[in-house]
């Protein structure tokens, strides 16, 4: 058995066909030194253990997206089992992936300025191919778990956990010393039980909020927002709130972000309209938007009354009339239905496919670096469909069938034209004997 292999002598791959096409349009746009510039006045200069090199950390968190990865951990797995994935990355065949607690140590270390820098740029790169238009944005949410469990939240008031607050009020009912299966019994069949937020938290994660998830459980989450070019499918801007933050509360800071982001990249028009479905609906979020120069096409709550203006201000009165009348016109039913189209497919690609829909990480502020990075690897999968027509390392698992497929009846159509060539060859033969006899 042999002590040592040479690298020479180590297997050699060609390397994924798409990794490589996003690696190439990455160095070609300055990817590498833009994060290598951005992420230097947070990596120290010490004699210990390396950081990870910023070129590696972003590739890694977009292989996570692309490879449908939900943590950091698993996300060095996957790179360490896949030496077309260690090409992409940059390294050597005797060069070590990094540790996945490097990777959230990293993830810690930079703050969230750079990864909106980092998104930007995904941005200038979909402007300078014209995929990036920028009139008109649709916005909607939906929730992602967070990283936290019912079973640990805790008073406000007190600290006690809800197994002792439950037993408090068994004890009042007269049931004294309960088990743990009576203790549960009681809970789930007590009246007025009721969690609030204004009461609970968890110790863990105080960011995460109970909340009403979309197959209809409560658990510890979060809200997520995308603002969507209606024109050409990029996600503009993303934000994460806590997950009982209202629709109305968020939209216009979501919409101020894509419109600095827009700008940002140098797209080809600034942003003039705002898509939403009826729970954005309200008099201060159609008014703001008026105020910010942009159209509200925002579909209003159906009510038995007309509303009343008594004491009211002019000003909003006209905007929700504005609103409510382009809505209904032919161009906002168009707009309504690209925004439901193109932003949940938006959440579909990120949140479902691409491992986002269940966070490992705690915190606001770290939720949002790992979902903002998330997106922007999804924006890079819609230039890569405009540039090369795949849109994932995973979409050439039907496309070599159909090579294959197609070089079959290639094969086959070829070797038909050289019978029928043949034959013309042979029956030429025939009729020139024929003739000279």
């Amino acid at each position: 058995m042999e002590a040592f292999v040479a690298a020479s002598d180590l297997p050699k791959t060609p390397g994924h066909p798409f990794y490589t096409a996003l690696n190439r349009l990455l160095a070609e746009n300055g990817f590498y030194t833009l994060v290598e510039k951005l992420c230097a006045p947070y990596y120290a200069e010490t004699m210990g253990r390396p950081g990870v090199p910023p070129g590696v950390f972003f590739r890694m968190l977009f292989v996570g997206y692309f490879e449908g990865l939900k943590s950091h951990r698993a996300i060095s797995w996957r790179c360490t089992d896949s030496r077309s994935l260690g090409e992409f990355l940059g390294l050597a065949p005797t060069d070590p992936v990094p540790n996945h607690s490097c990777v959230s140590k990293t993830h810690k270390r930079l703050p969230k300025e750079v990864f909106d820098e980092v998104f930007r740029f995904i941005l200038s790169v979909a402007a300078h191919k014209g995929l990036l238009w920028g009139e008109a944005i649709g916005i909607d949410s939906t929730t992602i778990q967070a990283n936290a469990s019912m079973r640990s939240i805790v008073r406000k008031d007190s600290g006690k956990g809800w197994k002792d607050y439950t037993r408090k009020l068994a004890k009042k009912a007269g049931l004294d010393d309960p088990t743990d299966d009576e203790l549960r019994q009681f809970d789930r069949n007590r009246p007025g039980k009721k969690v609030s937020n204004d009461d609970w938290e968890n110790p863990h994660d105080p960011d995460a909020t109970i909340t009403w998830m979309k197959d209809g459980t409560t658990r510890m989450a979060y809200k997520v927002e995308h603002a969507v070019d209606l024109d050409t499918d990029i996600v503009v801007a993303t934000t994460v709130h806590t997950g009982t933050a209202p629709d109305t509360a968020t939209i216009i800071d979501t919409a101020i972000d894509a419109a600095v982001n827009a700008g940002q990249a140098g797209a080809d028009h600034v942003i003039e309209a705002i898509v939403a479905d009826k729970g954005y609906h309200s008099t201060r979020v159609v008014t703001l938007a008026a105020d910010l120069g942009m159209r509200a096409y925002i579909p209003e709550h159906a009510s038995p009354q007309q509303r009343r203006w008594v004491d009211k201000d002019p000003k909003e009165k006209h905007a929700v009339y504005l609103a409510r009348r382009r809505t209904k016109s032919e161009r906002g039913k168009q707009l309504c239905r690209l925004r439901s189209e193109l932003t949940e497919r938006s959440f579909a690609h990120v949140c479902d496919t691409g491992g986002a829909r269940r966070t490992w990480l705690r915190g606001l502020a770290s939720v949002a670096k790992r979902h903002l990075m998330m997106v922007a690897a999804r924006n890079l999968s819609t230039i890569m469909r405009a540039l090369i027509g795949i849109g994932s390392p995973r979409s050439l698992q039907g496309l070599r069938a159909l090579l294959q497929l197609a070089r079959t009846h290639f094969d086959r159509l070829v070797s038909a034209l050289e019978r029928l060539v043949m034959a013309l060859v042979r029956y030429g033969a025939r009729r020139s004997t024929a003739i000279r006899g």
